[in-house]
């Protein structure tokens, strides 16, 4: 049985993934900063064979560095990264901290690259992969994203780095969601069922807001063997929005 571990797994499209790769028969650390959410994972997955929940901030590099330690004495078959955690933070550029701005880099991109370093050796004997979870927002902003676009920007960036650095034993892809509704997704206290007008799911040319388990399927699809002459690629999976040109007529 093959081993992964996914960064903030324990909601939202991290748990899409985590479960998705339980179907696959995968078993997965579910690294997650939020105990809450980790016990509602704990509770609410049919099969706790499948997984280990482990509370970890992966923001703080020591910690990060002996959780993953501990992963691979106990299961040293690693075959699947995927790097999903991060944090918003949209605030006005002139009340933006560099305090907000270095942590949301430390989650959103360094945790990414340590994680990636550590594991490195074990993902080329075990031919792994690792999948980067990208957005839509390296390459399109709203105002007041500076520190989130950055990161993100940073995580394609880091991509295809990894993807020439790890060849040609560990290939490396990104997936960059558009507008995925994951309130449904979230950890039970903050759960719901948003009901969207027709005109948002209109918006996109696919016809919908899309769903944790769209970014799901193609995730599994890139650690698998099934895209073996795929790495160092990024994924949109954002409706067709980034293909939509839009003019504002009278």
């Amino acid at each position: 049985m093959y081993t992964a571990i996914v960064t903030g797994g324990a909601q939202g499209i991290g748990k899409a993934i985590s479960l998705k790769l339980m179907h696959e028969n995968v078993f997965v650390f579910v690294l997650d900063n939020d105990k809450e959410a980790l016990d509602d994972f704990d509770r609410e997955t049919p099969d706790l064979q499948m997984s280990k929940t482990i509370l970890c901030d992966v923001s703080n590099e020591e910690l990060l560095s002996k959780t993953l330690e501990s992963i691979v004495s106990q299961r040293p078959a690693l075959k699947y990264l995927v790097n999903n955690a991060a944090i918003s933070q949209f605030k006005p550029l002139e009340d933006l901290s560099l305090e907000e701005w270095n942590h949301t880099l430390a989650v959103n991109l360094t945790s990414h690259f340590l994680t990636s370093k550590q594991l490195a050796p074990g993902l080329k004997r075990n031919q792994g992969t690792i999948v980067n979870i990208c957005s839509t927002r390296a390459f399109m902003s709203e105002p007041d994203s500076e520190a989130y676009a950055a990161s993100k920007g940073g995580v394609l960036s880091l991509t295809h780095a990894l993807a020439m650095s790890l060849q040609p034993y560990v290939r490396v892809n990104c997936i960059s969601p558009g507008w995925i509704e994951v309130a449904p997704w979230q950890k039970k206290s903050r759960r719901k069922n948003p009901v969207w007008a027709e005109k948002h799911h209109l918006q996109h040319p696919a016809g919908r807001i899309g769903k944790p388990e769209d970014i799901a399927e193609l995730c599994w699809f890139l650690l698998s063997d099934k895209s073996g002459f795929v790495t160092g690629q990024n994924f949109m999976v954002d409706g067709g929005m980034t293909r939509k040109m839009i003019y504002e007529g009278e």
